[in-house]
């Protein structure tokens, strides 16, 4: 009799199991996660050095660059791990000690002291925002589990950096990293990572280039927690203090426009890099603002530098101002299709040269011509008289 009672038992466990399982799998299916798509996050063109030329904001207008963990500094996932979920790699979603114990904490104070939230947990909360309620809490541990069922540890923690919120309409690490500290996340110091890891918990009050002092004293306390943890040596920690929280106001990466415009308008990658060298393209950019200032409103200019040996792009200035739409700043000159005019005449002046009619030091007569019906003049519509050639081809005389 007992054997046919405990046969029983065990043939309604599995089917209890069996049915919970399908349950959830058709609930899965019919309710997916808010997955994001490509075109949640910016896009982004590089210069030769991986330096930001020019970003795209994704199509809700926050700025988001895709990020994989293995392409963000190792300290960072330690300082994220062990400071906002220690067991993240071993629970399914749901840590129910840190929930039983944020309860009994918000229970002892009389006020939400903590959420008990994984980051598995945190991430259902981006996809799937709800109220600070009970059922909205349980909502969010349904989310966890399917998005557990659903994905990979490292999928999940892949959301978390990119789309954990950092202030303004800045999300996940890799924007952070470059808005504030003006760098990638691979490269973040010990004292940086540990200011990154705990800047989601409260974006806008922690934002570190309006706030630094409350950000400061919230970094130390993950430092103080890694070195309780021993997760990083006290020597480290110590050091890590004394950093003092300076960060940069967030700003659009605004450099060789219109050729990133271009560039994102033929390749449909998230990140783009250039051959153009960040240096000597900021270098013409303030020289060709300067030297337009010379001209009237409505000129504009552009530069296109190549290296000989490869013909790569190392600087392109489509225009002499993007934003000036006085100057027509919006319109490529590089490509824009117009009369050649003075740009044959270097190769007329070598062609000469090479033939030998006249030197660097020849007289030339820049006095009026005529040619039938046509009379051709120079650029300030005046004449010079003698000149030589190397100053008519630097003042481009006709």
């Amino acid at each position: 009799m007992n054997i046919h009672i405990n046969s029983l038992a065990r043939y309604l466990i599995i089917a209890g199991t069996l049915l919970l399982a399908a349950v959830f799998w058709t609930a899965d299916m019919l309710f997916p996660p808010n997955l994001p798509d490509n075109n949640f996050y910016a896009r982004l063109v590089t210069d030769r050095n991986g330096e930001p030329l020019r970003a795209f904001a994704g199509k809700d207008g926050v700025w988001r660059f895709p990020v994989k963990s293995n392409e963000v500094s190792p300290r960072y996932i330690e300082a994220l791990i062990n400071y906002e979920d220690r067991w993240f790699y071993l629970h399914p979603g749901i840590n129910l000690f840190s929930l039983l114990r944020a309860a009994v904490q918000n229970i002892y104070h009389d006020r939400i002291i903590s959420g008990g939230s994984t980051i598995t947990m945190q991430v259902a909360r981006l996809l799937h925002p709800h109220k600070r309620t009970l059922t909205g809490k349980l909502k969010q541990m349904l989310r966890a589990l399917q998005l557990e069922w659903r994905l990979s540890k490292e999928e999940i923690l892949a959301l978390y950096l990119n789309h954990a919120p950092f202030g303004g309409n800045l999300e996940g690490v890799e924007a952070a990293s470059r808005a504030y500290l003006l760098k990638p996340a691979q490269r973040l110091s010990h004292a940086e990572a540990a200011l990154l890891a705990v800047l989601p918990q409260r974006p806008s009050r922690l934002r570190p280039d309006r706030h630094p002092q409350r950000a400061q004293q919230a970094r130390d306390k993950v430092l103080n927690r890694l070195a309780a943890l021993e997760v990083w040596p006290e020597s480290i920690t110590k050091e890590a203090r004394l950093e003092i929280v300076a960060a940069e106001s967030p700003r659009a990466f605004l450099s060789a426009p219109l050729l990133a415009q271009r560039l994102v308008s033929e390749n449909p990658a998230m990140r783009i890099d250039s051959t153009i060298d960040g240096s000597l393209q900021q270098s013409l950019q303030d020289l060709l603002t300067d030297h337009i200032d010379r001209f009237p409103g409505n000129v504009s200019a552009a530069v296109l530098v190549l290296e000989n040996t490869t013909g790569n792009a190392l600087a392109y200035l489509g225009s002499a101002g993007f934003a000036d739409r006085k100057r027509h700043g919006y319109i490529d000159m590089v490509r824009a299709v117009r009369s050649p005019g003075s740009t044959l005449k270097p190769f007329l002046y070598g062609l000469a040269i090479d033939e030998g009619l006249i030197h660097s030091h020849s007289l030339l007569s820049d006095t009026p011509r005529l040619y039938g019906d046509y009379r051709p003049g120079n650029f300030n519509d005046g004449f010079t008289g003698p000149v030589t050639t190397e100053e008519a081809l630097q003042r481009s005389l006709n």
